[in-house]
């Protein structure tokens, strides 16, 4: 009896000892990794004296952000957006391109930018005899390009997983949650309802 005691109270001490280091743990290992994989992209090496030359860590990582920030500026600034649409308009015609090209461009300008789509966060009833509903995000409001009125575009992802689907729902059926944030939904669904704030 001592015996099992004393055991399920070490076991208790490991559970939450790993409930308090695991995530600390994966955050930071997640971290550090995607930081060496784009730092890697360009990495910087400075020749010393030594037979080895010097690598200094995370500053390839900077170059690019610093790239990407001044690049994002001149084409704001001083690039007419007439010069966009004039190559966008020779990518749409090259049909493997132009399939490549825009489903990068909308899953960016999705989480990024002005037009962001999921910053409007629903609950869906998807069967209404038994009330089973879904949270998701509307991603566009007017379906008349599909010949389709009174219908929304929702997208439900799916937990743990970089993946979800496309429903196309009455406007009936769609409740927005107007007092929660994006940041909580997302939060919520891709922990599979473990994670409510």
């Amino acid at each position: 009896m001592l015996q099992n005691t004393f055991v399920k109270r070490i076991l208790t001490y490991f559970g939450r000892g790993l409930i308090l280091i695991a995530p600390t743990y994966f955050t930071f290992l997640i971290i550090k990794e995607s930081v060496a994989y784009l730092d890697n992209i360009l990495p910087i090496y400075i020749n010393t004296d030594d037979k080895s030359p010097l690598y200094l860590p995370g500053l390839g990582l900077l170059i690019i952000v610093s790239s990407i920030v001044l690049l994002g500026f001149i084409f704001s600034r001083f690039v007419p957006q007439s010069f966009f649409s004039f190559t966008e308009s020779i990518l749409k015609k090259m049909p493997l391109v132009s399939l490549i090209y825009y489903s990068i461009k909308d899953l960016i300008t999705a989480f990024v930018g002005d037009k962001r789509k999921f910053n409007q966060p629903v609950i869906v009833t998807l069967n209404a005899q038994s009330n089973l509903k879904k949270l998701g995000f509307i991603t566009q409001t007017d379906l008349a390009h599909l010949q389709i009125e009174g219908y929304v575009a929702v997208y439900c992802p799916h937990s743990y997983a970089f993946s979800g689907e496309l429903f196309l729902v009455p406007k009936t059926q769609v409740e927005v949650l107007e007092h929660l944030s994006s940041t909580e939904v997302m939060k919520m669904i891709v922990s599979g309802g473990v994670s409510i704030k």
